[in-house]
């Protein structure tokens, strides 16, 4: 479900809202392969399947930095903004991995507005993004970021 907005000043007053929880995505090993390619992080828990399965985990893990690079698709469809010029990251405050992703798990987000200030740019808004592991009490990860959300000229 879409929370929506007709126009960034809305989410001034939209401090405390539950977005809710996107749709499912599997992290499968493929993923982890493509992004430790892109990255550079070729450390044998992401990549060795034979090595990983002797190892702590049991099997191989996603990089926390590839759940992290996830939270845009993760969170597709939580938020819609009307007359919007552009949204853009603006960054995170706070990110902690509680706990990792095994090869060919699935995940979803969900998000809260934490906070909403106007700027220059347009209206700051801060959430905290959950991302759960399905069949995990315990989240992957708890980010809390900030976008930029530009209205149209009027």
């Amino acid at each position: 479900m879409t929370t929506s907005f007709a126009h960034p000043d809305e989410l001034l007053e939209a401090v405390g809202a539950d977005l809710g929880a996107g749709e499912w995505i599997t992290i499968d090993q493929a993923r982890i392969r493509m992004f430790a390619e892109a990255t550079g992080d070729h450390q044998w828990i992401h990549v060795d399947p034979e090595r990983a399965a002797a190892g702590p985990f049991g099997t191989t893990i996603a990089h926390g930095y590839l759940t992290l690079s996830l939270l845009p698709a993760l969170a597709e469809g939580l938020l819609e903004v009307g007359r919007l010029a552009m949204a853009v990251n603006y960054g995170l405050e706070r990110v902690r991995f509680l706990q990792p992703v095994p090869a060919g798990a699935r995940v979803r987000a969900s998000a809260v507005i934490t906070g909403a200030e106007r700027t220059p740019l347009g209206v700051r808004l801060a959430q905290r993004v959950t991302v759960a592991i399905e069949g995990s009490e315990k989240p992957a990860l708890v980010a809390d970021t900030l976008a930029v959300f530009a209205a149209l000229p009027a």
